[in-house]
């Protein structure tokens, strides 16, 4: 008799791990190996040309490989998401730190210590189609398939841990506001259109979810870089039926770190794959990105006593009020074979539950947990696409569900049905290990209505608003004056305007300011503390592991100084290329050869986290005459990013527009982020390598003044 779930035997053995990374896509190969054929098997000679009446006639339709081949590309793509339709995917593991959630939890995945659940990550922009480019002001998805030994857990969250709505029934709506207009299909992955701010004039419970929008939190430096949450209110439930609220937070271990919105713009030209292009990188290079899991625990007897309903998807629970737990780690290490087959045809589920996880009675998690089973019914061609590798468990699967399209299991027996003798009444019902829901007693009426606890609209928008440090709260204020500037009807930006005006009298004042606007009469705000855990300036790590850093160089460089520098900086964890005028390798002013990594007018300063200039005094004049070199250092510099030079690279920074103070008589300078030495070669003092780590680590220096400088 087949029985449900497999034997967990030695938990956290890495052979059993390893087998079961087998089990969910086969042995990884570079490419399938054998003669060519078609889908039959049957060989073929050639495929560059036709069949056809002679060398110049018609086409004969009797060549069935190339009316197979043909066929089989016109339909090779199939609809794409509707929203979250541009991601990229990695396969790793998650590992709980012990069992202290037990008492909490009857998931084994959480409260096995050791034990190694393989899991599959998609990250994604949200409004965009899958031609938009990476870095669009949107935001990110952070799906995780847990494949479980008792079945597939899905956490699908976001990189903010709120929504923009708290009821599904308008998501049509709000996606329809936030994609390109009906009328004219513009603009692509981007919210700076008058049908979004629209509605959210129309709908405050959008607000808090508006404020994150509008903050760095919506540019973020790489995905290895951005938190991830599961937005909703859970259900943690224990073997015995007993229930604890839970929130989810995913925290990378590399800081949480953001691009400027100027750096977006550009990096969209100069490389609209930069956040796929960085994952994929970092994981082939063995740079394997890490986030922890932590959750917020809220016993039952305390649903009620905040100051927001539990259930409303566009509140926080403050970590101050809740501190976040750890209990656990996750690791990617390894990327897809085949985007199309893995990333592209990966489905989550927030219905995708196991036992010991439950969900609330959240109204906007009730219609997802409908919503993307429908979604994949179409997207994937049919009700089988949890056969598909990426998406297949690891633990046994026993259905009566044989038919439909793309079956790939040949189901054998009479029987397709429960309860049933002529198939020795398997497959049988399980009495240890099975999912049950939580238990609890409702009572109501059928009323189409919102709970009063859902209608504080301000205090959680004025909490983040109030949170945030001083550069943080300009780049939100640039941010609603660049997407309200883009609205074309002067009523909606000021009706936008009335409502930031019940957030916080001051944000409204200084967007009004940047609008051009009448700032609305005052109204009362709400009173609220701040929330340190919310800005970003305080989630930096120390760490400049995987930062890349350009040294620009030409010939006549110190190479005993750059190899000094670069042989530091890896050594940290970091990523040096040389960018130089032309490619192959440079001579040095006093002997040696570097090997140039780029050309250096193929990359940009916005795909680099800092810039070194080093001595030569052949070198320097090269480059002080190229206007690109020129530029590259006045945008870096611009950007915030740590800048550094050494002996005559300095004249390379004065040429760009630095004002700086730098070092004249003294080993080391640091001046607002940018590092300064006299010395060269030999003679390169360790501080000029400490001061640029410190700098480099902090991820700008938002002390420095740039507003005059021209990049």
């Amino acid at each position: 008799m087949a029985q449900n779930g497999p034997e967990n035997t030695q938990n956290g053995n890495a052979q059993n791990n390893n087998a079961k990374q087998a089990q969910l896509d086969g042995a990884r190969v570079k490419r399938d190996e054998g003669y060519l054929t078609t889908q039959q098997g049957v060989r073929v000679d050639h495929t560059d040309d036709a069949l056809s009446v002679g060398e110049r006639g018609p086409t004969l339709l009797e060549d069935f490989h190339a009316r197979e081949k043909i066929t089989h590309f016109d339909h090779e793509r199939i609809p794409e998401r509707v929203v979250h339709a541009r991601g990229a995917g990695a396969y790793g593991y998650f590992e709980p730190y012990d069992d202290s959630l037990a008492e909490f939890t009857a998931a084994k995945f959480l409260t096995t210590p050791g034990k190694q659940t393989p899991v599959f990550v998609r990250f994604s922009t949200v409004a965009g189609s899958r031609g938009s480019a990476d870095t669009v002001r949107d935001v990110r998805g952070f799906a995780t398939k847990f494949y479980t030994d008792e079945g597939n857990y899905d956490l699908v969250g976001n990189n903010m841990p709120v929504f923009f709505i708290q009821d599904g029934i308008k998501f049509p709506d709000f996606v329809h506001a936030v994609k390109p207009e009906p009328h004219n299909e513009i603009p692509q992955a981007a919210s700076a259109h008058d049908t979004l701010w629209d509605f959210v004039s129309l709908q405050p419970e959008t607000l808090h979810a508006i404020m994150w929008l509008m903050s760095d939190r919506a540019l973020p430096r790489s995905y290895r870089m951005m938190q991830g949450f599961g937005v909703h209110t859970f259900r943690l439930v224990t073997a015995d039926g007993k229930g604890t609220f839970v929130k989810f937070h995913w925290t990378p271990k590399l800081g949480v770190h953001s691009l400027l919105w100027d750096e977006c713009q550009k990096v969209a030209g100069n490389d609209p794959d930069f956040n796929r292009r960085d994952l994929w990188d970092t994981i082939e290079a063995g740079d394997y990105p890490e986030w922890e899991l932590g959750v917020q625990l809220v016993p039952e007897e305390n649903e009620f006593d905040f100051d927001f309903d539990l259930l409303d998807a566009t509140k926080i629970i403050p970590e101050e009020q809740v501190p976040v737990r750890p209990v656990g780690k996750m690791v990617l290490n390894r990327n897809p074979d085949n985007f199309f087959a893995e990333t592209e045809q990966v489905a989550f589920h927030t219905a995708n539950v196991v036992p010991g996880i439950d969900f609330t009675n959240d109204p906007l998690l009730q219609f997802r947990n409908f919503s993307y089973l429908d979604t994949q019914l179409i997207r994937l061609g049919g009700p089988n696409f949890a056969q598909l590798p990426v998406n297949r468990p690891v633990a046994d699967v026993h259905t009566n569900q044989y038919d439909g399209y793309s079956q790939q299991k040949i189901h054998r027996g009479r029987t397709s049905y429960h309860k049933n003798t002529l198939g020795g009444g398997c497959p049988a019902i399980a009495d240890e290990g099975v999912f049950r829901h939580y238990t609890q007693r409702l009572d109501g009426e059928t009323i189409r209505k919102r709970a009063e606890s859902f209608k504080n609209y301000y205090s959680q928008p004025a909490l983040f608003w109030r949170s945030m440090s001083e550069v943080e709260a300009e780049h939100i204020v640039a941010a609603f004056s660049f997407e309200l500037g883009k609205v074309e009807t002067v009523e909606i930006r000021s009706a936008v305007l009335a409502q930031l005006n019940r957030v916080d009298r001051d944000l409204a004042e200084r967007v009004a300011e940047q609008l051009g606007l009448p700032l609305p009469d005052a109204v009362p705000t709400p009173e609220t503390t701040t929330s340190p855990a919310l800005s970003q300036v305080n989630l930096a790590t120390g760490s400049i592991a995987t930062r890349k850093i350009a040294v620009l160089a030409a010939d006549g460089v110190d190479v005993k100084g750059v190899e000094t520098v670069m042989s530091a900086l890896t050594n940290r964890g970091a990523i040096v290329e040389i960018l130089a005028p032309h490619g192959g390798t440079l001579s040095g002013g006093s002997g040696g050869e570097l090997a140039v990594d780029r050309v250096l007018n193929t990359m940009a300063s916005v795909l680099y986290d800092a810039v070194i200039v080093p001595c030569g005094p052949d070198s320097v004049p090269t480059l002080s005459s190229d206007g690109y070199a020129v530029h590259f250092v006045a945008e870096a510099y611009k950007h915030a990013k740590a800048v550094g030079a050494f002996g005559k690279g300095v004249d390379l920074l004065r040429t760009a527009g630095v004002s700086e103070e730098f070092a004249d008589g003294t080993d080391v300078t640091n001046s607002n982020g940018v590092i300064s030495s006299t010395a060269a070669q030999d003679d390169l003092p360790d501080q000029f390598i400490e001061e640029l780590v410190k700098s480099l680590a902090q991820h700008r220096d938002w002390a420095r003044r740039t507003e005059a400088i021209p990049a």
